[in-house]
């Protein structure tokens, strides 16, 4: 029994040898299996490391959240901020006099030698704003006013007129060929400076800082057939044209400001000026070359009478007739033709001025038409008695015109006989009103041998010209 409870020596010794290997074999799997993990971790990251990928991904994510939400915040607070703003430029906008009493004696004097004088708008000197203007009063100049603003922040219910805007404010009547001439072909020139630019959308017309909505027949007619671009717009301040409701304030997209007449251009550039209008007037009424079909050789001599009625007629005008009528018989190819301008459309005048060589008429608006004729044509001009003592530089207007427009001035005839007496010692201003208007006299012997001298004159020129090789030149597309 006691034999049977015992184990044998061998049998207890597998026993813990069993024991012992079993940890050993524990150890072994551990180590495989965490071989094997090593392993596969060098091929694929572990799962916290892809984790912590995510977990960042989903920081940024609401780093980005937070960062617009705070740009929201911001952006709302700075367009707040540059509303308040605008609001205030528009607001501090100052407008001032069209007509700056404190400047009503001192002279215009010209920016630059030689060229057109204007302000341009916007511009760099303007620092990009544009102009805008209360200006509708036509009998105090000092009620209108003009300031300067930026399109961004136009002065409160401001209305933008777009297009280009020609404003001209003279001390000349434009209702006066001559003077509305003198007004506005500068635009011309600053036409012609900007290559040759599309025409204004609206004129603006102030005299003396007052608002004007007339213009001369004659002038409107050149200005349109120079500028090509339809009826002339002048506008008024009454809400037409898209530019305000006559009012408030009008601002404009881009304006052209001329407040000076030709009197600081150089002749070289009121030559270009004068003919380029003439050759578009030219092709505005159908008018033919010499060459052409309207029955003229380039060797006629065109001879013209421009009558007046009234103020400044001759007092005998069919004796004047006679004179010219003889001499001009005496010219082969001399050709008289007898005007007044009474009867005569704009068209009418251009193509008679066309087939002119010699204007013979006395001193007066009509006169303005002879930039219209042939470069190198001639003036006679005549005036009555009173004009040389009392009239001042305005005598010379015309002469100055021949010379900027490439014509010859013939010389003038003043009439020695007195005419209606002047209820004023002598030399005073106030004869000029008397004797402005008078009439003019004639001299038969001076007109006969005036009138053959200048015709050959002409003659001679014109023989030269055809002989000479003529050169064809292009201005803004306009033959000349």
């Amino acid at each position: 029994m006691e034999n049977r409870d015992q184990e044998s020596p061998s049998s207890s010794y597998s026993c813990g040898l069993s024991i012992l290997k079993f940890p050993i074999y524990l150890l072994a799997t551990f180590a495989v299996f965490f071989l094997l993990i090593q392993i596969q971790s060098m091929q694929n990251p572990p799962s916290w490391a892809l984790v912590r990928q995510q977990w960042g991904k989903t920081a940024t994510n609401e780093s980005c959240i937070s960062n617009s939400s705070v740009d929201a915040v911001v952006s709302a607070q700075y367009l707040e901020e540059l509303k308040n703003m605008s609001s205030k430029l528009r607001k501090s906008i100052t407008f001032l006099p069209l007509k700056d009493l404190r400047y009503a004696d001192a002279p215009r004097r010209a920016t630059r030698e030689g060229e057109i004088q204007y302000q341009h708008f916007p511009s760099e000197a303007s620092d990009g704003r544009v102009l805008c203007l209360r200006g509708r009063d036509r009998q105090n100049g000092a009620r209108n006013s003009y300031a300067l603003a930026w399109p961004e922040t136009l002065p409160p219910n401001a209305t933008l007129a777009r297009g280009v805007t020609f404003v001209s404010n003279n001390h000349y009547d434009y209702d006066n060929i001559w003077h509305g001439l003198s007004a506005t072909m500068p635009f011309v020139a600053w036409h012609i400076k900007s290559r040759c630019a599309a025409g204004p959308a609206r004129w603006i017309l102030y005299h003396w800082g007052e608002l004007r909505t007339n213009m001369a027949p004659w002038v409107r007619t050149l200005l349109e057939s120079t500028f090509g671009g339809g009826p002339l717009k002048i506008f008024d301040f009454k809400g037409t044209d898209g530019g305000g409701d006559g009012a408030g304030t009008t601002c404009f997209e881009e304006a052209v400001v001329m407040r000076h007449n030709e009197g600081g251009m150089s002749n070289e550039k009121r030559m270009e000026v004068y003919d380029l209008m003439r050759c578009r007037s030219r092709a505005y009424c159908g008018v033919k070359t010499r060459d052409g079909n309207n029955g003229r050789s380039s060797v006629d001599i065109g001879m013209t009478l421009f009558m007046r009625d009234g103020a400044r007629s001759f007092k005998n005008a069919s004796a004047v007739i006679r004179v010219f009528e003889k001499e001009c018989r005496k010219v082969e190819g001399c050709r008289l033709t007898v005007a007044y301008t009474r009867n005569l459309t704009v068209c009418e005048q251009v193509e008679l001025m066309s087939l002119t060589d010699i204007l013979v008429s006395a001193h007066g608006a009509q006169l303005s038409n002879i930039f219209l004729m042939d470069k190198n044509s001639s003036l006679m001009e005549f005036f009555p008695k009173g004009w040389l003592e009392l009239a001042g530089v305005g005598q010379y207007i015309f002469q100055w015109l021949a010379s900027w427009s490439g014509m010859i001035h013939e010389g003038v005839w003043r009439d020695p006989a007195a005419g209606e007496p002047c209820p004023f010692p002598e030399k005073d201003g106030r004869c000029f009103e008397v004797v402005k208007d008078g009439k003019i006299g004639h001299n038969e012997t001076y007109f006969s041998e005036w009138a053959g001298k200048v015709l050959n004159d002409v003659k001679m020129r014109k023989a030269a010209a055809r002989a000479s090789t003529s050169h064809v030149s292009d201005l803004c597309g306009c033959k000349l």
